[in-house]
């Protein structure tokens, strides 16, 4: 069931008496806020890893393996090579610029 169902349920039933009304709304509220703790996490994560990122880069384009390694031991543990690539396409955007070529690169924007 997607969440956008799971809250309209929700929605529905919240002005509505019922037996175990209690108990079927908790569920579906743990159901509803599944995983925002997890995502809340890596949100965190990657907000850190922006800082070292952007700051590793400068106005001379770096290939995603050098950038890697120029800023690999201040990464929070474990933060890896495909998690930079990850976030430098999907959420530091606007913090970076990708220089298209055979092999990309990124600089500082």
């Amino acid at each position: 069931m997607t969440k956008n169902s799971l809250s309209a349920i929700f929605n529905a039933l919240t002005n509505v008496d019922f037996e175990g009304k209690e108990t079927a709304m908790a569920e579906l509220s743990k159901e509803l806020h599944r995983g925002e703790a997890e995502r809340a996490a890596k949100a965190a994560l990657y907000e850190v890893a922006k800082d070292v990122v952007v700051n590793t880069l400068s106005e001379t384009p770096m290939t995603l393996a050098d950038l890697y390694e120029a800023c690999k031991d201040e990464l929070p543990h474990g933060f890896t090579k495909n998690q930079i690539s990850y976030g430098l396409t999907h959420y530091w955007g606007n913090d970076v610029v990708k220089v298209e070529g055979k092999v990309n690169s990124y600089k500082r924007a």
